[in-house]
């Protein structure tokens, strides 16, 4: 009997091969709904516990020089009340998420000569001090538009603001860019995963794939991750990969490829909202001065050849900066929030400009302001589809700008 039931366990991954509490463990949503992740390093996957229930989690990728534990991973049932995996107790999602909380650019920069403090969570790199206060929003859905490692090369000997700091693409870089600064928020709530261009295939891809790709199968580079959509009650979020597509070049191949990145989004039946590292619509400040770059031409090519659907806005980050785009009916409105660590484009620019000016050939409001912070969103009315009412908060966790979102129309003033 004792062999039997035995038998059964080993067979449903419950036993056998020593498990060991996961060096970090969360919820992400996918294409394919609600995925649970763990790193372990234990000799198997760790037991997945659903409602009172056990479920084995499989193998995502195996040990390796550079990430010497296993990744492990499990479908989330729709519908589940609790979660946890071996005592970690984990978020479970909404199927209509009320408050969102997004956020992006959060890595410690180290490469070369631009150095931060990563030492440092107050003035050098203050991306936990962002997570936490994000975590206390209680936030139902967490979103990270990208750029999550930074760290490329070894902290100058002498430095004592990044001194021991890892680097290189490698869990434990991983560990200290990501999953020790953001364990409360990525305990807070689920969190849609997009890729930034520092997890390219030269820079952090291995991690990418390995990690945080929403694919069930983690790829090996060169490789691009696939449009994925989530449903979250009345809005579509498509996420999309523009870790590789050039600034400022145009590349045909590369239009082409954005193209067809979108094309999902023609299946959507509500509103939409397109997730993606790179913002369709680039402006830099100067000073007081607003101006369109010109910038991410193969993006723009993409979306003039296949259209947005029924997008009602871009949510990107790339640029370190908060701004927003208001083009009135003409197109959909566009919200930057490349704010939660890593090095501001300005150290000059924190206060608000609101302003109108010319980008891509249109007249579009924009707001703009570079300050270290976070952005929460709110649904207005429990299920209306297209009105939701917003704040940046800065690292003093006040409320920097308001913000509101209907009919495709994303305005912004100073609070």
């Amino acid at each position: 009997m004792q062999r039997a039931a035995a038998a059964i366990l080993m067979a449903l991954g419950l036993a056998g091969p020593a498990r060991a509490t996961p060096l970090a463990a969360w919820v992400q949503m996918t294409g394919a709904g609600a995925e649970v992740r763990a790193v372990a390093e234990g000799e198997a996957c760790p037991v997945l516990t659903v409602d009172g229930k056990a479920r084995p989690m499989s193998l995502r990728a195996a040990r390796d020089d550079a990430f010497p534990n296993l990744m492990c991973e499990a479908a989330l049932p729709r519908g589940a009340r609790t979660a946890s995996v071996e005592g970690r107790a984990l978020p479970v999602p909404k199927a209509q998420p009320q408050r969102l909380v997004i956020l992006g650019d959060s890595g410690c920069r180290l490469k070369g000569k631009v150095i931060q403090n990563c030492n440092d969570p107050v003035a050098g790199w203050p991306f936990a001090k962002v997570a936490a206060l994000a975590a206390a929003q209680k936030p139902d859905l967490v979103i990270h538009v990208g750029d999550y490692y930074y760290r490329e090369t070894p902290c100058p000997e002498g430095l004592a603001g990044c001194a021991g700091s890892p680097y290189g693409d490698r869990w434990p870089s991983w560990k200290a860019e990501l999953f020790d600064p953001a364990a409360s928020l990525l305990g807070a709530a689920p969190w849609v995963f997009g890729r930034g261009n520092h997890e390219d295939c030269v820079r952090g891809g291995k991690g990418w794939f390995r990690l945080l790709d929403a694919d069930p199968k983690a790829r090996s580079c060169p490789a691009h991750s696939d449009t994925f959509l989530v449903d979250i009650g009345g809005v579509t979020l498509a996420v999309l990969d523009s870790a590789d597509p050039d600034d400022t070049k145009p590349i045909a191949a590369e239009a082409e490829a954005f193209v067809n990145d979108l094309k999902p989004l023609a299946a959507t039946k509500q509103p939409a909202w397109l997730v993606t590292h790179r913002p369709l619509w680039e402006v830099f400040r100067t000073g007081p001065l607003l101006t369109d770059t010109g910038g991410n031409v193969n993006e723009r090519q993409a979306a003039k050849a296949q259209g947005l659907g029924r997008t009602e806005l871009v949510v990107a980050g790339h640029l370190h900066t908060f701004y927003s785009l208001d083009f009135g009916a003409g197109r959909p409105g566009q919200l930057v929030v490349g704010t939660g660590g890593d090095v501001l484009d300005s150290a000059k620019a924190a206060a608000p400009v609101l302003a109108k000016i010319q980008v891509d050939g249109a007249p579009a409001t924009v707001f703009d302001m570079d300050r270290f912070g976070y952005f929460v969103f709110d649904r207005v009315g429990g299920g209306a589809a297209d009105d939701w009412k917003g704040v940046f908060r800065d690292l003093t966790d006040a409320v920097i700008a308001t913000c509101a979102l209907h009919a495709g129309r994303m305005t912004c003033v100073a609070a």
